[in-house]
């Protein structure tokens, strides 16, 4: 066999190799889609869930790096339609639905930073008696015979 005919034989067997998977990229950006320049992506978590699978199958997860980028862990997606979605604290979480083939897909998230204006902050319970749970009134009656 010639050395042209051992390269598309090679190349076959890389493809076979490669499996269904879901990577991308991440970005941060501000109210004008222009990049958020003082925050990398790193830690912004990401989850794909199989929309068409078994629960036990469903859901794989994984975090950007700080260059934005993401890949599923390896043998966790199959073929099917998954829904990606982004989250990042003091960003709009973003969504996608994509279909995953055999050879994979990439995808490309931007996520815009909430305005300090429009965040909502939680306020911690200021006494003791507001720490208290009231599950309101239960009424029970027996049933009609």
């Amino acid at each position: 066999m010639t050395a042209r005919a051992l390269i598309p034989l090679f190349a076959l067997l890389a493809l076979s190799g490669c499996g269904a998977t879901i990577h991308g990229t991440v970005q941060l950006v501000d109210g004008r889609d222009q990049p958020v320049a003082n925050d990398n992506p790193k830690g912004t978590l990401i989850n794909m869930i199989n929309t068409t699978a078994a629960v036990d199958k469903a859901s794989s997860s994984a975090s950007a790096n700080e260059k934005g980028e993401f890949e599923a862990p390896k043998d966790s997606i199959q073929k099917g339609i998954y829904k990606v979605e982004a989250s990042r604290i003091g960003y709009e979480t973003q969504s996608q639905t994509v279909e995953v083939g055999s050879f994979g897909t990439k995808v490309q998230i931007k996520l815009k930073r909430i305005e300090e204006a429009k965040r909502k902050s939680i306020k911690g319970s200021s006494t003791d008696e507001d720490k208290i749970i009231n599950p309101g009134e239960v009424n029970i009656q027996a049933p009609a015979m």
